[in-house]
């Protein structure tokens, strides 16, 4: 499925993201002149076949901008992410 087009189906999603986190992958998809979901869908595409989505111009443009938006997380970091106490998301879910 290399060649051609590959007519899809694209719904609306809600996802929750790390505020700095977002902040870079807006900003590197307008670099790109990208939206945001075409950005997430290469990603997530090339992540499941194994191989990664960016050249080393792309990952020094990310470098940059991680640095820009004070994103110091790395994918070490993925599984241990918790709310902060002061999230106003989390303190929306929380009343009753």
């Amino acid at each position: 499925m290399a060649t051609g087009k590959h007519p899809i189906e694209r719904i609306q999603t809600g996802v929750r993201m790390e505020k700095r986190l977002l902040k870079v992958l807006r900003a590197f998809a307008d670099y790109n002149d990208l939206t945001l979901g075409d950005l997430l869908e290469g990603i997530v595409l090339h992540a499941f076949d194994g191989k990664c989505p960016f050249n080393a111009a792309s990952l020094q443009r990310i470098r940059e901008l991680k640095k820009f938006y004070g994103l110091d997380l790395t994918a070490g970091a993925s599984h241990r992410l918790t709310e902060a106490a002061s999230s106003p998301a989390l303190k929306r879910r929380r009343k009753p």
